[in-house]
């Protein structure tokens, strides 16, 4: 695998998520931000947080299939949430959850999380990006 977790010493040791990874791949793929689209880009759970969190993952792992990669060579993800505040955190730890088991895979990763106040369309409450290492 190109992509190592890693919670160094001296850093507190979240559950959710890794502090870095370490990458030896050799190719950089630098994903879109996914946001709750199908494949006919219909809309994914208007106004349900946890199944755009859901839908905005599977797209990831569908990406990455595309180029025979997965979910497992993601080294950093970016979530990007409309009127974010801690409250939020169970939909989004919901969604990330329901598509894990989806993708068989284990979903924690660095990640950052940033409010925003609106993402490219208005239906739209949750937009994630990814970079990952493949060989």
């Amino acid at each position: 695998m190109a992509v190592t977790l890693v919670n160094p010493d001296g850093l507190p040791k979240p559950e959710v998520y890794r502090q870095l990874s370490i990458a030896t791949g050799s190719k950089l793929v630098f994903l879109a931000g996914q946001v709750a689209r199908d494949a006919d880009g219909g809309k994914v759970g208007e106004g349900d947080l946890a199944a755009q969190v859901e839908q905005a993952y599977l797209n990831i792992g569908t990406a990455l299939a595309g180029i025979g990669a997965s979910f497992d060579d993601v080294a950093k993800l970016t979530v990007y949430v409309v009127d974010w505040s801690p409250d939020k955190m169970p939909l989004l730890g919901e969604g990330v959850a329901r598509a894990a088991a989806k993708l068989g895979v284990d979903p924690v990763k660095p990640i950052t999380l940033l409010g925003v106040a609106a993402l490219g369309e208005p239906d739209l409450l949750v937009e994630v990006e990814a970079t990952a290492v493949i060989d």
